[in-house]
């Protein structure tokens, strides 16, 4: 039973903060950081990070006027306590589910909500376009981004900072600074904030003064001499970001409400550029269980709120994630020249697993996939075996440098691309559509995807054995299907798929994870008095001809099934077929894509069944196929 906020009940949208007085706002933090444990516990979710910014959110709605000033959030994952104080506390318990409000800000969700955001390091562009729209008269105020320590450190948020800075307009950059992202933050930008920390406050000069003011004696003079070195009196001592055009404020403390409020009205009535208010949190503050895990519950399943135990189910099998970092590891261990790339994700994407047996050649670069990507072409023109592990969504960010910097110069970079296909409650933003089509598109890459754990393994063989230019292996998130892991992969022959089943009248060709749903589908159709031969594609590309030309030939039917967008496997087969000429003879072709919409969070099962990808879908797909094509045989 939650304990009782007479507080919070009294906030049905941000206008109601402005009734409270400072010791009531405090009061009113206590209340949301309970209520935000309570509600992750029934549903999942980002708990860490929202628990991290409690103080922060309620000083930032009580001292501005959302939603006339746009408060953008960076990354989204850190808005729950900002969604219950915007009119959906009631829809809490919807989190991240089916038909429930989304785990990030989402414009068509709340107007309180004016910049979606999942993916890191956006909020100072749309920040600074706000203030633009604002100063050519449209009807906005402030501008505030709140982002974190490691998304600050992408190239995107300096590239914003030194365009902001260099216009010099009124906006307010909140860097929610708590030396955790999801994994520690890296390079050279952390441990310049970690440097701050020894300083006390600086920055707007009369702000700074009056914090020094209230300390003892001795202590104001440390201060003031601490400042200086901060914030500049010399110029080659000035901050990063002052040198960058912004007035810089802190480091303040983020979970001090009378601290917080003093600075957000001081930089709020004096501001008149761009402002920087550098601020101090604690990730999982106020929850003890968050605070000692080692993520900070981060990303959390459902929980006992008193006990912060996890009610995790016991896997059927391995989760593709930890075949990967094993696989990639044991071929570490029979190849020195493999290395291995992640930006900021090594738990998520398994290479965690990589760097205990080999932690001198496993590599974060932080929240930098640009970066990331061309280090990668660097190491393997260095005469390195480097393997690039990213999510399929974020790897979207690296795509220039993929083109540029791997495949023009036909470098022989690996990409293991995880959280391939939808991806369940995170729900559109992290959803793995795209690659394939990206990917297939560019000359000398080979793209392939994983029907199984155990072709997952021969995959990353595949890849270590790859030397004639770029190479992609997509595969899913969760749970394989329980197949039989070999203890070594073998190389599979580029460009070659297999037939898993036998069969004469329809044929299905499944290009990755789908081989299963499509094994199904097989079996349903068959029941309708069809035989039916199911084939692994196993590379998109380069395609293998000779097996479509052989379904081609023996079938009247051809169906392709992938999980990705339209323009990806199945348009490849398409004009493969168009430019042999068999579009013009007695076969009927579809293809079995993701919709051309987004879908909305839910299970992954149940978002393949809104794409219309279940096997029953493949099934009525194929018998309607047939039956189109038995009229035109009847009709010849």
């Amino acid at each position: 039973m939650r304990s009782p906020t007479p507080h919070l009940d009294r906030v049905s949208a941000p206008s109601d903060l402005k009734s409270l007085n400072d010791i009531e706002l405090g009061h009113l933090a206590d209340e949301l950081r309970e209520d935000v444990i309570a509600s992750v516990a029934t549903t999942g979710g980002h708990l860490g990070s929202s628990l991290g910014v409690v103080e922060l959110t309620v000083a930032l709605h009580a001292v501005f006027d959302t939603p006339r000033d746009k408060l953008i959030w960076d990354v989204g994952h850190q808005c729950y306590p900002h969604k219950i104080l915007t009119g959906r506390r009631d829809k809490m318990h919807t989190l991240r589910q089916e038909g429930g409000i989304s785990g990030f800000t989402k414009r068509s969700e709340s107007a309180f909500d004016p910049f979606g955001a999942a993916h890191s390091s956006t909020s100072i562009s749309a920040a600074l376009g706000f203030t633009v729209a604002r100063d050519m008269g449209e009807a906005t105020g402030d501008a505030i981004a709140v982002i974190g320590d490691g998304s600050i450190s992408a190239g995107m948020a300096f590239e914003a900072m030194n365009n902001a800075g260099a216009m010099g307009r009124r906006m307010f950059v909140i860097l929610n600074d708590n030396e955790m992202s999801i994994a520690p933050p890296v390079g050279a930008m952390s441990k310049y904030l970690s440097g701050l920390y020894a300083s006390p406050l600086g920055g707007l000069k009369e702000v700074a003064d009056g914090f020094e003011a209230a300390l003892p004696g001795p202590l104001r003079a440390h201060a003031r001499r601490a400042r200086q070195l901060v914030t500049g009196a010399v110029a080659e001592q000035s901050t990063l970001f002052e040198n960058l055009g912004f007035q810089y404020i802190g480091p303040i403390n983020g979970h001090d409400m009378p601290q917080l409020l003093s600075v957000l009205r001081a930089a709020r009535t004096r501001a008149t550029g761009p402002v920087l208010i550098h601020c101090c949190t604690v990730k999982g503050k106020g929850y003890a269980p968050a605070e000692a895990a080692s993520d900070s519950y981060h990303g959390v399943s459902k929980f006992d709120p008193t006990t912060g135990i996890q009610a995790k189910s016991k896997p059927n099998a391995p989760s593709y994630t930890q075949i990967f970092g094993e696989a990639l590891a044991n071929e570490a261990t029979r190849d020195p020249k493999i290395v291995a790339i992640t930006a900021a994700m090594p738990g998520g994407t398994g290479l965690d697993l990589f760097a205990k047996t080999h932690p001198r050649r496993m590599f974060d670069v932080g929240i930098a996939e640009q970066h990331g990507v061309t280090f990668a072409a660097g190491l393997a023109a260095g005469g390195l075996k480097p393997f690039v592990a990213i999510y399929s969504s974020f790897l979207q960010r690296g795509y220039d440098q993929i083109v540029h910097d791997v495949a023009l110069q036909n470098l022989p970079v690996r990409f293991a691309i995880d959280r391939a296909g939808l991806v369940g409650a995170d729900g559109a933003t992290h959803a793995g559509a795209f690659d394939i089509g990206y990917l297939a598109a560019l000359p000398n890459m080979v793209v392939m995807a994983a029907s199984d754990e155990a072709e997952l393994v021969h995959m990353v063989a595949t890849a270590a054995a790859y030397n004639d230019g770029p190479i992609a292996f997509r595969y899913p998130r969760g749970e394989g299907e329980g197949v039989l892991i070999p203890e070594k992969g073998v190389p599979l022959e580029i460009g070659k798929g297999i037939i898993v089943r036998q069969g004469f009248d329809v044929a299905i060709l499944s290009f990755g994870a789908h081989l299963g749903e499509s094994q199904r589908a097989a079996d349903l159709i068959e029941s309708q008095g069809l035989t039916v031969t199911v084939a692994d594609a196993r590379f998109a590309k380069p395609l293998d001809k000779a097996l479509i030309n052989q379904l081609a030939r023996k079938h009247r039917v051809l169906i392709t099934v992938e999980q990705g967008a339209q323009g990806g496997f199945g348009a490849m087969v398409l004009h493969h077929l168009a430019n042999e000429g068999w579009l013009e003879k007695s076969l009927a072709v579809r293809t079995v894509t993701l919709p051309d919409r987004f879908i909305d969070q839910a299970a992954p099962d149940a978002m393949y069944a809104d794409a219309g990808m279940t096997a029953g879908d493949i099934a009525a797909t194929a018998l309607q196929a047939a039956q189109v094509q038995r009229v035109k045989v009847t009709d010849l």
